[in-house]
């Protein structure tokens, strides 16, 4: 009996990101994405340490060229006989700057936008959806590639341009959980006191607005990765010699059939990434879901 009302206590005493955390290392698909992810980003982290940018990744070997396997080189040699793994582990770092850069530039304006919509509403509200609803009657796919061709094709280039595309559902979606949170009663008691709005706003709407944007924002990191090599396999993306996954395919597609492993293995490597983003996204979804329980 003890021990049922020291549980219940615990359980109390748990906050929202404390029970979250508990759900999600309950959820093995999520565990599992998170030890697949962790090996991603531990590797493309540590590539510095031993991989030499000047010499393995932009270095030219005739000798080794479309050789797999190849002398000193992992999974063979490209086009140019350069080492495909230490350009998939240097393009890694790009890809996934770029994916996470775009959706987090995406979700900060994406919740001030929508925030201020859903908490002054009337003609604020108005200007800023209709202006998001022309931005979504675009295709994103087409508005990137145009931004992309009108700026200078440098990574912080296309991460704004990436951004931008997140934008409108992003602001949308913080907007619904504002018109919800705003009228509720303890709303109303902070503002009586005399609270600004723009503390209401940052201290007390948002912390209870933010759990759909976070996983969300996780789970669109695998569209701004599948978005930049897109833009690099048609050659608005990442410039050669940087290598990127997607360039990585596209230079690799005219030797397929006497040299698979130059487009396999990057293909192998964004396929890796999506599932291992998917599946912690889906699991930090649930987690933060408040209709779960243990």
């Amino acid at each position: 009996m003890k021990m049922q009302v020291k549980a219940r206590k615990s359980k109390k005493k748990r906050g929202l990101w404390a029970d979250a955390w508990l759900r999600l290392r309950k959820n093995k698909t999520a565990v599992l994405g998170m030890v697949m992810l962790a090996i991603i980003l531990v590797t493309c982290l540590a590539a510095p340490l031993f991989i030499d940018y000047n010499t393995d990744v932009i270095g030219i070997d005739i000798m080794n060229r479309l050789k797999f396997p190849a002398p000193g080189k992992l999974l063979g040699g490209d086009e140019l006989g350069r080492d495909v793994f230490a350009r998939i582990i240097w393009g890694g770092r790009i890809s996934l700057f770029v994916g996470v850069a775009s959706v987090a530039i995406a979700s900060t304006i994406g919740t001030a936008l929508g925030a201020l919509a859903g908490y002054y509403g009337n003609k604020l509200d108005t200007v800023i959806m209709r202006g998001l609803d022309v931005f979504m009657a675009i295709p994103s796919m087409l508005l990137m590639i145009t931004l992309v061709s009108i700026m200078e094709p440098t990574i912080m280039n296309l991460t704004l341009a990436i951004s931008v595309g997140f934008i409108p559902g992003k602001a949308r979606l913080i907007r619904a959980q504002v018109l919800r949170i705003k009228d509720l009663e303890y709303i109303e008691a902070v503002k009586v006191q005399g609270a600004s709005d723009l503390r209401v706003i940052l201290q007390h709407i948002l912390p209870n607005a933010i759990s759909p944007v976070i996983s969300s924002f996780v789970m669109n990191i695998p569209g701004g990765i599948m978005t930049i090599s897109g833009l690099s396999f048609i050659g608005l993306g990442v410039q050669p010699p940087d290598p990127e996954w997607g360039s990585m395919l596209a230079s690799g597609r005219a030797f397929i059939r006497d040299a698979w492993h130059i487009t396999a293995f990057p293909g192998i490597a964004i396929v890796f990434a999506i599932i291992a983003l998917t599946l912690v996204g889906d699991g930090l979804r649930d987690a933060l879901d408040p209709r779960m329980k243990d």
